[in-house]
């Protein structure tokens, strides 16, 4: 009976421990995930960044399982390549000690006149439990809940770590126990698999780490004991994320799982070697038998990944060979839309880095509208059937693509739970939308193009340098709509609206221009209302482009998410500097010379 309530009391701790693990790890991700986002895309270049780039983020995220699963969904988006996920799987590996390290808190004594004594988990957990649940449940500002989030998993984990500390403290006294022991002792080989089988089956190297930081509390744990059950530890951990890469993932992906194998097998192969011949040579005799506690595994942990990612990045070259030889690139089948692989689900897990993935597409597709509408305007100078066919293809690519980010969107919603990616969602998702419109707008000017050379129509001299100034209007606003999805970089978003309002006065003014034509009998009627369509989908594609640009103003300011029109109109009423200085270039720019065509 003894032992049934010791093993339901440690599994009780476990479950607590992983439920805080993991309460605490979703809170880190939500507070990072916009800096997970731009430091994984960046700092990963070079072999040694991406290896404390993978330290850093695993660190942060709590789970290096999270962090490759994380960098698998980058290299389906492109953002990544198999070198730099090879430089970040070795750094997770040590970022995934950082655990450990916290935990050894459990070594500092309750009656220590030090401060460190108010660090002692069962002082600290209570805090952070009280400090996170005021967070939570009576602080009204959104932003704070992550905090507390942060401080209920630390407390839920060290509370979940006292209570198998708890169910194992018997043991210390226990003969069959200290039996045991004296047996995996003398065969590391056992204890390796110890190690991997368990890691397996809890899915956790950390807790793994944990439920031997606790049973170092009987005092009863020795070095020769615990460093071949930690080597195993990290060959479980490999196991999960090998799976999880080799469903339904990318070549590279998949290859990420491999590597990931062959940087823990062949780290355990060489520090097992090593380990052997100091043993069996004589070497730090006071070592092998001598105890260790919470603080002592943790460090042999640090010290062992550490030490093998030292000594395998100058082999990261032969990593990726490794990789490739295992994973053929005639195993993958074509991607019709590779752009596509951005949306992948894997990315889910830190929603601010999904929504970059998405913010990619959304790049993608306003780059496709683009360049259709000009496609379509050159339609009118000379109708060619193989771009009309293109045009469309280009069309249903961009509706592919936008029912694809709105499923992902709609799906990656259940994810986020910050009020700033929520905002960033609803902007992408309008924004996506806005994209598809001006799509749109490009079939109708092929369709009213199709119509003038069918009818044999043409344009005055006058309507067709019109038409030139407008249509390098149009092709600007694009241009700097897809540089503003792209880069998120806000001067050039603030570009957008100065020239949309001058098209807004380049379109009346070409209008009642072409009125005056038709009824003075110098355009025909079937051209002139052609001529008017065109201005009209023109007007439509800049209100368009302006929608976005607040959309992207919108997703960092609340305010203008409820109400941009009363944005643009206080921008107006305050008389905007840099906004009237941008709208009197653009008038210098189109306008005038507009006003300078005689006809």
């Amino acid at each position: 009976m003894d032992i049934i309530m010791m093993a339901v009391k440690l599994l009780g701790g476990l479950a607590m421990f992983l439920y805080g693990m993991e309460i605490m790890g979703d809170g880190l991700k939500q507070g990072s995930g916009t800096a997970l986002k731009n430091v994984l895309g960046k700092l990963t270049h070079n072999v040694v960044l991406g290896v404390l780039t993978g330290a850093l983020v695993t660190a942060v995220i709590q789970s290096s399982t999270a962090t490759i699963v994380l960098t698998v969904g980058l290299i389906g988006a492109g953002i990544l390549n198999l070198k730099q996920a090879v430089s970040i799987v070795m750094g997770a590996n040590i970022g995934t000690t950082v655990t450990a390290q916290i935990i050894r808190l459990m070594d500092i004594e309750s009656g220590s006149g030090s401060i460190l004594a108010f660090f002692k988990p069962d002082f600290l957990a209570p805090v952070a439990l009280i400090f996170g649940i005021i967070l939570i449940m009576f602080v009204k500002k959104e932003s704070l809940k992550t905090p507390g989030m942060i401080a209920m998993g630390f407390g839920i984990l060290f509370i979940g770590l006292m209570s198998m500390t708890d169910a194992v403290d018997p043991l210390s006294s226990s003969p069959a126990f200290a039996s045991v022991l004296s047996y995996f002792s003398d065969m590391p080989v056992i204890g390796i698999f110890t190690g991997l089988i368990l890691t397996v089956i809890v899915q956790s190297s950390s807790a793994m780490v944990g439920i031997l930081q606790a049973l170092s509390s009987t005092g009863a744990m020795t070095f020769e004991l615990v460093y071949p059950i930690i080597m195993g530890i990290n060959l479980g951990t490999c196991v999960t994320t090998a799976m999880v890469c080799s469903i339904g993932s990318s070549k590279d992906a998949k290859r990420t799982g491999v590597v990931h194998i062959v940087f823990n097998t062949v780290g355990t192969i060489l520090f097992m070697i090593v380990m052997t011949i100091i043993r069996a040579a004589g070497g730090f005799p006071e070592l092998w038998e001598s105890t260790v506690n919470s603080g002592g595994i943790a460090n042999f942990q640090t010290i062992f990944n550490l030490l093998t990612a030292i000594a395998l990045i100058p082999f990261t070259n032969f990593l990726v060979w490794v990789a490739c030889k295992c994973v053929k690139d005639d195993e993958e089948p074509e991607v019709i839309y590779p752009e596509l692989a951005a949306l992948d689900r894997k990315l889910m897990e830190v929603p601010a880095v999904a929504l970059g993935g998405v913010t990619k597409v959304a790049a993608n597709m306003a780059q496709t509208a683009k360049e259709n509408i000009e496609l379509s305007l050159r339609q009118f100078e000379k109708y060619d059937d193989k771009r009309a066919e293109l045009i469309a293809e280009n069309e249903n690519r961009i509706d592919m693509f936008t029912d694809k980010a709105d499923n992902y969107m709609i799906e990656l919603s259940a994810n986020i739970e910050n009020e700033a990616d929520n905002r960033q969602r609803s902007a992408l998702m309008r924004c996506i939308r806005d994209v598809e419109r001006i799509g749109d707008y490009a079939t109708n000017f092929d369709e009213m193009a199709k119509k003038f050379h069918s009818e044999e129509l043409t344009f005055s001299d006058t309507a067709k340098q019109e038409l030139a100034i407008i249509g390098d209007a149009i092709q600007e606003i694009l241009r700097l709509t897809v540089e503003a999805i792209e880069t998120d970089n806000e001067y050039i978003v603030r570009r957008i609206e100065p020239l949309e309002e001058v098209m807004d006065d380049m379109v009346l003014l070409l209008k009642d221009r072409h009125t005056e034509r038709l009824c003075k009998g110098i355009c025909s009627i079937n051209s002139g209302l052609i001529f008017m369509d065109m201005l009209t989908y023109v007007e439509r594609t800049a209100d368009q482009c302006s929608n976005i640009a607040m959309l992207m103003l919108a997703k960092d300011n609340e305010e203008i998410m409820k109400n941009h029109h009363l944005y643009l109109q206080k921008l107006h009423d305050t008389a905007d500097q840099s906004y009237l200085a941008e709208q009197a270039n653009r008038r210098e720019q189109y306008l005038t010379p507009l006003k300078n065509i005689k006809g």
